[in-house]
């Protein structure tokens, strides 16, 4: 069964708001010096109003940049472009936010420490303190993080999720256009993944347009999204975002249904999805070059089913309810990516950062 996804390239809107009809390049002129009106130094950003500080932007920086050592610090232009992304982030999750607090949708002081205390079940806490510290995160940081992913996820629970119906019709169909995708010749393995590689790229294939330039920033990088993901973030929206795998993030990562028997030309891999449930994800594994076999980056895989040999029909409960969840998430990711488009064209950005690099280096 090979998932549906919507393919789709989003940006976010930093545009002054002028309707002018000149030639396009004195339109784009005009646009800038117009938006370039004073600020206060600090607000690198502002979202309807409210800024997003230097202190802010720098903490996210520094934390994506993790301790690289001093000779493979990104350059100049590196840092920019890489500051720039991290911005664009915290703009759309500023973005998100306040529409989850105008609709009183915002994470509860009760709801983070109540995903606080699950996170910490597994440890002691001595070993969760050692995680924090290995992450570079504060207790603060990770209550910030899951207040974000709970709120997001309430919002779009409401906005989303509560509006999609997948009719036994639906289903019935769609079984039968692909009846030949239910016959398994041997147990497959429907996974997702998120690859961070260390080769360096201008074309990283992600939304956020974010790469890993040496195997440093790929460790640091591929960390952050780990972390990102045991607090609970959407494993599909994170590779649309940051996987640097181009055939895949743009379907959430997604790569399919795997042969039990192709599975096992990874050993490491083949060992770590093995024990998995469905929906659970593995450590940060190797990844390798699929030619020289040599460590290329890294990955983290989502085991989304297991599915052994034989002809599925769709009596079969199991083969009811994979169809309407890939229809479900097919429609979901569509109306996701409709949603955040129409979120962004609402709200005023301006982006002050963005206009003080196109000054220094526009000349």
């Amino acid at each position: 069964m090979k998932k549906i996804w919507t393919s789709v390239v989003s940006a976010t809107p930093m545009r002054c708001m002028a309707r002018v009809s000149r030639p396009m390049a004195l339109v784009m002129v005009t646009a800038l010096v117009g938006c370039n009106h004073a600020h206060n130094a600090d607000v690198m950003a502002t979202v309807n109003g409210k800024a997003i500080m230097k202190a802010e932007l720098d903490k996210s920086y520094q934390s994506q940049l993790g301790d690289t050592p001093q000779q493979q610090q990104p350059t100049r232009e590196q840092a920019d472009s890489l500051r720039l992304n991290v911005l664009r982030q915290l703009i759309d999750e500023e973005i998100v936010e306040q529409r989850a607090a105008k609709m009183n949708l915002t994470a509860t002081n009760e709801e983070v420490d109540a995903k606080l205390t699950e996170m910490k079940a597994p440890y002691s806490e001595d070993q969760f303190n050692e995680k924090l510290k290995a992450s570079n995160h504060t207790l603060d940081d990770v209550k910030h993080d899951i207040r974000r992913t709970l709120t997001i996820n309430k919002l779009l629970s409401k906005e989303i999720d509560s509006k999609i119906t997948v009719t036994d019709s639906d289903v019935s169909n769609y079984f039968n256009s692909h009846k030949a995708e239910f016959n398994l010749l041997e147990t497959q393995y429907h996974l997702a993944q998120i690859q961070v590689t260390s080769v360096p790229s201008d074309q990283p294939g992600n939304l956020q347009n974010s790469k890993a330039m040496n195997d440093a920033e790929a460790k640091k990088k591929i960390q952050a999204l780990k972390n990102r993901l045991d607090s609970g973030e959407d494993f599909a929206a994170l590779a649309m975002n940051f996987s640097e795998r181009p055939e895949t993030s743009s379907s959430g990562g997604d790569i399919g249904f795997v042969a039990e028997s192709q599975m096992k030309g990874d050993p490491a891999v083949y060992s770590a999805i093995m024990k998995l449930k469905p929906g659970q994800i593995t450590d940060i594994l190797p990844l390798l070059d699929a030619q020289t076999r040599k460590p290329a980056g890294y990955a983290i895989y989502k085991l989304i089913s297991r599915e052994p040999a034989g002809q599925r029909e769709l009596s079969d409960p199991r083969v009811q309810q994979a169809i309407r969840q890939q229809l479900r998430d097919a429609r979901s990711q569509l109306l996701k990516s409709a949603y955040f488009e129409m979120l962004r064209d609402q709200a005023k950005v301006e982006n002050f950062y963005a206009e003080q690099i196109f000054k220094n280096e526009a000349h």
